[in-house]
Order: structure tokens, then sequence, then C-alpha cells
């Protein structure tokens, strides 16, 4: 810290990264030792709008501070959502995170080499547009899951299947929850600041990428939201499709019994035309067993000539 803190104060041009032990994330609540000072401090940027940098917990956050801006970034990291604090100047971007997992120090790095920003706000767009870039890579991932779970869906439907997929539409509302907030105050402070007459030139078109990025980004959540829900209907529908064979069969057996509930039940009754007249075996085949044979019969053809017959042979 101490080094940092004097660099700070005299280079140019300085990125700095500062990596916090989990034990102080979000999860162990924003109480801090008596002697431990906040980071802003200890960094020598004694800054009474900026005692929220590097505590955890909080909300997303996007500020204007004079020359200086603070943003508290979601990142998604491991399918779970972070948060990154960042801090920049004109000649400095200080970055804090908890954790390895939480960090973007190394695709930072990465990027730093490859776009070799001219200033610290261009590096602090490199480092917004990256914590993009998460949010869309978790997107994409998920929505090729939700793609393939609709695919087994309709090659064999099981239990386990619609699980994964609220896990998935969970997995979506926590992503749209989590950048929502964070892109709408972005875009406010962005937007009053583009209307500035002092704004460079390059720095608005810094702005207006990661605009364009952002709304690209919320789009691909919302897609993914989208397809659960198609996903999530296509199940129901398969599931009422298989609902609607059974009550065709049932259907089925119904109406070949049912003329024979009402033969049987008919010659069950004791009517002097039947007690009187039908003393015969004959006439007993006849009547009491041929009249079962030609409504089951009778039954069979109606049901092979109707829309019904047709249409399980063509499920099955």
């Amino acid at each position: 810290m101490p080094e940092a803190r004097r660099r700070l104060a005299t280079d140019r041009f300085l990125l700095l990264g500062v990596e916090l032990p989990e034990a102080e994330g979000p999860a162990e609540g924003p109480a801090r030792g008596p002697a431990e000072e906040p980071v802003v401090r200890q960094l020598g940027l004694d800054d009474e709008d900026l005692e929220w940098f590097g505590r955890p917990g909080g909300s997303p956050r996007a500020e204007f501070l004079g020359d200086t801006a603070g943003f508290v970034v979601p990142v998604v990291r491991a399918g779970q959502v972070h948060q990154v604090h960042a801090l920049a100047s004109e000649t400095f971007l200080v970055v804090v995170h908890w954790g390895r997992r939480a960090g973007l120090a190394g695709d930072i790095r990465a990027l730093v080499r490859r776009e070799r920003p001219r200033d610290a706000v261009a590096a602090l767009f490199l480092l917004l547009q990256e914590a993009l870039s998460t949010f869309r890579r978790a997107a994409v991932q998920a929505l090729l899951q939700v793609e393939e779970l609709e695919d087994d869906m309709f090659e064999a439907r099981r239990p386990e299947q619609i699980y994964r997929l609220s896990q998935l539409r969970r997995h979506s509302a926590v992503l749209h929850h989590a950048l929502l907030p964070y892109l709408q105050g972005v875009d406010e402070v962005i937007t009053r600041r583009m209307l500035s007459p002092d704004f460079p030139v390059e720095r608005q078109r810094l702005a207006q990428e990661f605009q364009r990025a952002a709304r690209l980004v919320l789009a691909d959540i919302e897609s993914l939201q989208d397809a659960t829900r198609r996903a999530f209907a296509s199940y129901g529908s398969l599931v009422a499709g298989e609902q609607n064979g059974v009550i065709n069969r049932l259907a089925i057996v119904s109406v070949i019994f049912l003329p024979l509930s009402f033969l049987t039940g008919f010659f069950g009754m004791n009517f002097e035309f039947l007690t009187n007249r039908l003393e015969t075996r004959d006439e007993f085949w006849l009547l009491a067993v041929g009249l079962q044979l030609v409504a089951v019969v009778g039954s069979l053809f109606l049901l092979h000539r109707s829309r019904i017959w047709r249409r399980l042979r063509d499920d099955d």
C-alpha cells in the first residue's frame, strides 16, 4: 500500500489492482475491524464521497466527483455475480475486487497490452466493456443450454429437464436483476457528461460504444429469458399432448365397452319379453352374444374410419 500510495501521487498513468480477501466480501457484510482503515484512505484518496469505495456489499453505482469517476461494476464469474469497484481519474485507474475468481486483473492486463489505451479513462472503458462481456458470455452459454434442453425434450421428455430449465430461468433473472440497475445508473451519468461541452470527442466515442454494447448485452439476456419461457411452454405442450393421447385411448375403450355394458344391462332385466319369449339357446346366442359382437365390430369400424384412430396411429 505505501508504494501504491506513492505512485498514485507521482505517476502520470497508473493501473492499480487491489485484491482483498474473500472473507471481507459481500457474504461477510460491511463490518470492519476498528484498526483497519478503508482502502480509499490507505491509498491517500481522502474524500468523504468515496467512503463506499473498497467496502463490500452495496448496490451498483456510477458517480462523477469532479475529476474522478467511481463505479461499482457487476461481473459474472463461474455462474455467480460478483462486484468490482473501479475508481478512475486523468492519471490512474484503481480496481478493487474480492478474491481471485471475482477479479478481472488478467483480462484487463491482456486488454491493455492489446488495445494500448491512451489514458486512465480509456482503460476504465476497457474495464466496463470487459465486465459487459462476462454477462454476454454467461447469457450466450445459458441460451445454448436452453436450446439443447428444448431439443432433448422433443426426443425424450424427462422430469429432470424441467428442473434444469428452472435453474436456467432463475439464472437469467439474476443476470437481468444485476445488470439492469447498473446500466441505468451508468447511462444517466454518461448522458449528463456527454451534454457537457468540455467532454472530449474521443471519450464521447468510447461512451457511445459502451452504451451500444450495453444495449446488445441486455438484449442477449432478454433473449435468454424469452428462450426459457418458450422452453417451458414447449414442455407444457408435450405434457398436454401426452395427456390428450391418454384421454383418446380412454375414449376408445369407452366406445368399445359402452355398447357391451348397455346390452348386458338390458338383457339382465326381468321384462316379460325376455323371460317368456327368449327360451332357447339359439335365441340367446343370437341376441345376447351376436348383438355384442356386432356392437364391437361396428365400434372398431367407426374408430378406424375416424380421425382419432389415425391420430393415435401417427403418434405411435
